[in-house]
């Protein structure tokens, strides 16, 4: 009898094993599961009925929220239309809606959007679209990436090709060629600085460095997380974003930000484009693009970077010869549609904006504990590093998420650093949760 044909009742329901977790420590997390069984609002319940308070938005993707009725309300009306719509030569109406609605809030620019199904997978596609786009003004000796170190551009071998995090990539040394990294952004001197660092604008001069290395017209585009998010929350220097963009504007070279973690009202203004006064050539965006209900990413490319691309090929061709099987799928349109709807009706961006500086206040607070190394932070995002172990970087991160858990707060640690990035729907009385759930674990080491 195949496994298939098993009743449900004989499976071996007390068994995790079966599941092959992501980035987790497997045989570790299952001695010792910490499961979610329910979540609603800033809330989220573990296996035993325990109540914690959600310090990351999940995974930075539920900024309105947990268990919002009206997306889930929108998916189930969808479904029950249309599950699903092949997307090569055919169309759904849902799509295009969502597309025309999502380019009313990005910056003038970029009216389209190409989607895709997460931030990983929106990082394959710019890097398609960069090199169409050269391929199209006749520049097909673009073949260099820029990249910089301790950045997450997502898991794809695009992605991993771009990542500036060793244990992305350690494993997995079959990547593109050609990626150069610029430095990461962060100094000691800098440490404690709230917002934009006053120095540090030289480091994008490793830019104009390559260029004169390798030549700048051998160089296709640089992808940037505008604030470095999965790292730990490193902002951009002052002035940083702005020389980067004169450096690619001189040499002809695209700007590509990556904004899966800092777009739809992150940083306290719509996307980080808005925030920092400087604009790229494409934005990859995904998880606030619908609350975390669906997956779902898209690409925005600006009117430049599409014109260019869709006028270069023949009459009647395909001109991106790119797709997923599930790109713009009904179910996540209609998701992204009543998500951007909660957005702005209930002023989701602007409320982010006025909790910002509270937000900032409460965990600048955590300073005074030893362990504390550092805390940076933008908008409704910021960073409480640890020192670590003396030769374990990490060990102690690790075992402060799991500390923090049974202290009633979820939130994401990567290394030694605790993310922290609130739902905008938050109160105050929700951040003083996270920050005395964050103090009683760091008080305990």
């Amino acid at each position: 009898m195949s496994v298939l044909a098993e009743p449900i009742e004989q499976a071996k329901t007390n068994s995790l094993e079966q599941h092959w977790m992501p980035f987790s420590a497997n045989k570790e997390f299952k001695s010792a599961p910490r499961l979610i069984t329910r979540s609603e609002g800033m809330y989220l319940w573990n296996q035993n009925g325990d109540r914690l308070v959600d310090g990351s938005s999940g995974l930075f993707n539920v900024p309105a929220g947990h268990a919002r009725k009206s997306i889930a309300d929108a998916v189930h009306a969808q479904m029950m239309q249309n599950g699903y719509t092949a997307p090569f030569q055919l169309g759904q109406p849902t799509s295009f809606e969502f597309a025309a609605k999502l380019t009313k809030i990005m910056p003038e620019p970029f009216n389209h959007v190409f989607f895709v199904n997460s931030g990983s997978e929106a990082i394959d596609t710019a890097l398609k679209m960069v090199m169409a786009y050269h391929r199209a003004n006749g520049d097909a000796q673009r073949t260099r990436f820029v990249s910089r170190e301790r950045a997450y551009h997502g898991v794809n071998m695009g992605g991993v090709s771009l990542a500036g995090m060793v244990k992305n990539r350690e494993t997995f040394p079959v990547v593109m060629p050609n990626i150069v990294m610029m430095r990461h952004t962060w100094n000691e001197e800098n440490a404690f600085t709230r917002g934009q660092p006053e120095t540090g604008v030289e480091l994008a001069n490793d830019l104009q460095r390559f260029c004169e290395t390798y030549g700048g017209s051998t160089i296709a585009a640089v992808f940037i997380e505008p604030v470095a998010g999965s790292t730990g929350t490193l902002v951009p220097p002052k002035g940083y974003l702005e020389r980067v963009r004169q450096i690619c504007d001189e040499q002809g070279i695209l700007l590509v930000f990556d904004e899966v973690i800092t777009g739809f009202g992150r940083l306290g203004k719509p996307f980080a484009v808005d925030a920092f006064n400087v604009m790229p050539d494409i934005i990859t965006l995904a998880k606030a693009l619908t609350n975390g209900a669906i997956p779902m990413g898209a690409v925005a490319a600006s009117d430049q970077v599409y014109e260019t691309i869709t006028e270069a090929a023949p009459e009647n061709a395909i001109e991106f010869f790119h797709g997923y099987t599930y790109s713009a799928h009904p179910a996540a349109c209609a998701a992204g549609l009543a998500t951007l709807k909660i957005y702005e009706e209930e002023g989701l961006f602007d409320r982010a904006a006025e909790l910002s500086d509270y937000f900032l206040d409460a965990i600048w607070s955590l300073q005074d504990i030893p362990i504390v190394k550092d805390i940076r932070g933008y908008g409704l995002m910021g960073g409480v590093e640890v020192h670590p172990l003396p030769g374990k970087p990490g060990i102690r991160g690790n075992e402060m998420q799991k500390r923090l858990f049974w202290n009633g707060c979820h939130a994401k640690w990567t290394g030694d650093t605790a993310i922290l990035a609130p739902a905008f729907i938050a109160e105050r009385s929700h951040v003083d949760e996270i920050v005395d759930a964050m103090r009683k674990t760091l008080m305990a080491e």
